[in-house]
């Protein structure tokens, strides 16, 4: 069975450009240095030749890893969701049990995550913690730099 990998409509755009991007500008730029590095004759001892080719063999790399993702996307309409209860598409706002600091996270899928932008994986060690819990309830987090404690103080959907 495919394993389906869930992500806002927004994600999904966002691979379909970068995907675009890779094949129509990046692509071709490549195979242009390679080109002309070639051109410089001996390939054994030609940086700019094996440069380029590490450069082909990331960019065909994402292509591939992106036509995955958008192949195996199920997009979930955040704006048809509603409740209490924590689940993908989710805005959290919780406060650190030790420090009182405020935070806010959107779950989202794994290609769309961003933590600088508040928003972190469906298969995060917090957004796994949070899944099934509700306003008001605490839940301890197992993180890689330790424990941490939080309130979980409103759940929207936006």
């Amino acid at each position: 069975m495919v394993e389906k990998v869930p992500m806002t409509a927004g994600g999904f755009a966002a691979l379909e450009v970068e995907l675009k991007e890779r094949q129509t500008q990046h692509r071709p730029r490549i195979i242009e240095a390679i080109a002309e590095a070639r051109s410089h004759g001996d390939l054994s001892e030609n940086a700019e030749y094996h440069a380029a080719k590490e450069e082909q063999s990331h960019n065909e790399g994402r292509i591939s890893d992106i036509e995955d993702k958008l192949a195996r996307a199920e997009i979930i309409d955040i704006s048809k969701l509603s409740g209490d209860t924590i689940k993908f598409g989710a805005t959290v706002t919780l406060i650190d049990e030790d420090t009182e600091k405020k935070t806010v996270w959107q779950i989202v899928g794994e290609p769309e995550a961003d933590a600088k932008k508040g928003r972190i994986s469906i298969t995060s060690p917090l957004a796994r913690a949070l899944i099934g819990k509700s306003k008001g309830t605490s839940v301890e987090v197992i993180a890689p730099g330790g424990s941490k404690a939080y309130e979980i103080a409103k759940v929207e959907w936006r």
